[in-house]
């Protein structure tokens, strides 16, 4: 992030000192080029060909996540691997020049080619196909990470990783995401790291099917016996969490948006709960905050093309205030940010310029 920006936050200002880890943020995982098509009228129909009215390219696999973070201020840290194609010379461009993210952690595979994802958007759907091979051995996940407040961890049935054990060990807070358990088995006891997490954060289809209950808010209280925090996202009806340490609860819903595209909303939501953790927010707007972000998001097409920053959020905060038929109840529930937002005066929603390949190199 560019510190000089008008309309650059630091949402933990107030706490930093010269004693602060060197990230706030460390994360791991495979970077994809995200090739994306948008304004089809259709699913493309096999023996026929398909034109779409615009398309874009981004990072995308965990840099939608590393985006997020890093566009809501936190010193985000990633460790990566980059072919040494075209393709990964552009997304670690990408992410060390355009949005700031520290790859010190990373490194470039020689002969390895970037994974690369293509996502078709219409008819408020999507379509993936993606291609890619297995990085060498040992790639990209250092055993010892960099030191950092927190750390966003992708859970596995059956998969332990040394370094979240190396980060938890060093006081770092690791926030746990899951994806669908392919095995069928979805049995908590495998997967081995949640015992190191500060909070858990799956969806509610996951959050039932681990813990064999048939409501969300009920599968987020029996997650509670196994991690401090467990945080369950109920889609269009907002999210719920239970504070296991002080008996907490929270629930806060979802905003009403143009959903155009979801690709990435789910690592924008745990962007946004992470910021809110760090610094310091009630439980209720850490919830709040993360719902705003992930609705900004849904708006624009692709993953991390479509995480929202500070200007963003003000940008909504002063659209919404413009209505003298809101209610106060909800306009009072964002209040806390007010203190936060930079000046601005762009337009709501913003529309994104949507970045190609090789512009711009003097071709």
């Amino acid at each position: 992030m560019n510190s000089n920006d008008p309309a650059h936050v630091d949402p933990l200002a107030r706490l930093r000192t010269p004693d602060d880890p060197p990230c706030d943020v460390y994360l791991t995982g495979t970077v994809f080029l995200d090739i994306i098509f948008t304004g089809l009228d259709s699913a493309p129909v096999r023996g026929t060909e398909s034109w779409a009215r615009g398309m874009g390219s981004s990072p995308g696999g965990v840099a939608n996540m590393a985006t997020a973070l890093a566009r809501l201020g936190l010193r985000t840290s990633l460790a990566a691997a980059f072919g040494d194609d075209h393709y990964g010379e552009y997304c670690w461009d990408s992410l060390e020049q355009g949005e700031g993210i520290d790859l010190t952690s990373s490194r470039t595979v020689a002969g390895w080619h970037s994974p690369v994802t293509v996502s078709m958007a219409y008819e408020g759907e999507r379509t993936m196909v993606s291609h890619g091979h297995e990085p060498p051995p040992g790639e990209p996940a250092p055993e010892c990470p960099p030191q950092a407040r927190a750390a966003v961890a992708s859970l596995a049935p059956g998969l332990s990783e040394p370094w979240i054990a190396t980060a938890a060990g060093r006081g770092t807070q690791i926030f746990g995401d899951v994806g669908w358990d392919d095995t069928g088995r979805w049995d908590l006891s495998s997967l081995d790291d949640l015992s190191r997490c500060e909070a858990f954060l799956p969806n509610a289809e996951e959050a039932m099917r681990y813990t064999r209950t048939s409501c969300p808010r009920a599968a987020a209280h029996a997650l509670a016996e196994y991690v401090p925090l467990a945080v369950v996202t109920l889609g269009a009806e907002g999210a719920y969490a239970v504070d296991a340490r002080s008996g907490e609860t929270a629930s806060v819903p979802a905003i009403e948006v143009a959903a155009l595209d979801p690709t990435g909303a789910g690592d924008v939501f745990v962007a946004g709960f992470v910021t809110g953790t760090l610094a310091g927010w009630p439980l209720a707007d850490r919830l709040a905050f993360a719902g705003l972000t992930a609705a900004l998001s849904v708006q624009e097409f692709g993953g991390s093309l479509s995480a929202p920053g500070w200007s963003e959020i003000a940008a909504w905060w002063r659209h919404v205030q413009a209505y003298d038929d809101q209610e106060p109840a909800a306009l009072r529930r964002y209040a806390f940010l007010e203190a936060l937002l930079p000046e601005v005066s762009r337009p709501w929603p913003l529309r994104r310029a949507v970045p190609t390949i090789g512009f711009g190199r003097g071709v």
